[in-house]
């Protein structure tokens, strides 16, 4: 076994991040406010081409948010992607709406246009359309936006988008976090970028963010005393924390161009191997290539069986050679606590379920070296 672990998507500092957490420390900034929160949100918007940003404790607060701002109450449906982390729908719990998942595509894993419009078609007649629909950028890529945005607009749906994982990508030359009435983007500790913990709601109407900030901090109004009309939270970015993404915005082209390279050498690497699949880019996409992902391809199922391949049989061959990886998301609308939830597909057998079934996420961490992926690859080879 090789002692040292290879990661899935590590942290990786430029050293940068110093400067600023020692200018908290010496300006004994040290809470959920300061002069670092403030330059990241601005920093932040200045990356993205001016949209508003907010430093928030987590990308799952700022969508909890998100979905208040568009006026989520107790009943509401929302239309998520199916294929995602848990988190891009817990939200909508937390309001106690409902959630509605929407298939993925083949040519972009992500939200299926033709799903979603089954969907808004179906719930137009029942006179019952969402109050949002979160689409979700799988990966590091982006949805098809000319289509998703077209139809939210078409059926006067608020779209969100949840670039949690995909800071840095783009959509036909406009960064994620800019489609939709609202965006939320990720720092946690696996992200392109981490602030170890933080997130960011993206906003182009400052009073949504204004409205935000009044949430995030317990709702306080204006007044000498405590005084409070509205149920609040405690969601914002420590400065030591957003002292710590500052130093990481600095370097995240350099982070993305390298999760591109170890991308593009699994492809290559593993290119004879013709029943697997990676994650595609499609024309006018740039992915930022988070998690490098591929899917042993279903058409070649007796190539799969005459080698014997099984996800979870690699997943244990890698794990004893101390390296990390995991399959791709399992959909939401198989999960047990989503048990008896709406799931709109365009596909005879669901794209996401075919990708989580016979998918797999590979050490993808910007500060991978050659030499241990040439581990990872080699291991690849050997089982396939």
């Amino acid at each position: 076994m090789n002692n040292k672990r290879i990661f899935l998507s590590s942290p990786h500092m430029s050293g940068n991040e110093i400067k600023y957490i020692q200018e908290a420390f010496d300006s004994n900034w040290i809470a959920p406010l300061g002069p670092n929160v403030d330059a990241f949100e601005k920093e932040m918007s200045t990356y993205l081409g001016g949209r508003h940003a907010l430093a928030m404790s987590s990308g799952t607060a700022a969508l909890h948010i998100a979905l208040k701002l568009v006026g989520l109450k107790e009943g509401d449906e929302v239309f998520c992607s199916s294929l995602t982390f848990i988190a891009s729908a817990n939200p909508i719990v937390y309001e106690k709406g409902i959630p509605v998942f929407i298939d993925s595509d083949l040519e972009t894993w992500n939200m299926c246009p033709k799903a979603l419009e089954l969907a808004l078609e179906d719930r137009r007649k029942k006179n019952k359309l969402p109050k949002a629909v979160v689409a979700v950028d799988l990966f590091g890529q982006s949805a098809d936006y000319d289509l998703i945005v077209g139809l939210c607009e078409k059926y006067n749906v608020p779209l969100i988008e949840d670039a949690a994982e995909a800071l840095g990508a783009s959509y036909k030359g406009k960064k994620c976090g800019n489609f939709g009435k609202l965006a939320v983007l990720s720092f946690n500790g696996n992200k392109i970028i981490t602030t170890g913990g933080g997130g960011m709601l993206l906003s182009d109407n400052p009073d949504h963010l204004k409205k935000a900030k009044f949430w995030i901090t317990q709702a306080r109004d204006p007044a000498p005393h405590y005084e409070h009309s509205e149920i609040g939270y405690n969601y914002r970015l420590s400065n030591i924390l957003a002292g710590i993404g500052r130093g990481q915005l600095e370097v995240l082209d350099e982070r993305v161009a390298k999760r591109r390279e170890i991308f593009e050498t699994y492809k290559k690497e593993l290119a004879k191997f013709d029943f697997i699949k990676f994650m595609p880019e499609p024309k006018g996409y740039f992915s930022n290539r988070w998690l490098s992902a591929f899917y042993f391809s279903e058409e070649k199922e007796k190539e799969k069986e005459k080698r014997n391949i099984d996800i979870y049989r690699i997943l244990k061959e890698l794990e004893k050679e101390n390296i990390e990886a995991r399959p791709i998301w399992k959909p939401l609308h198989n999960q047990p606590v989503f048990k008896g939830t709406d799931f709109f597909t365009s596909s005879k057998i669901p794209v996401s379920e075919i990708l989580f079934k016979n998918g797999l996420c590979l050490p993808s961490s910007s500060n991978l070296t050659e030499e241990k992926q040439e581990m990872v690859i080699s291991f690849l080879k050997r089982n396939f």
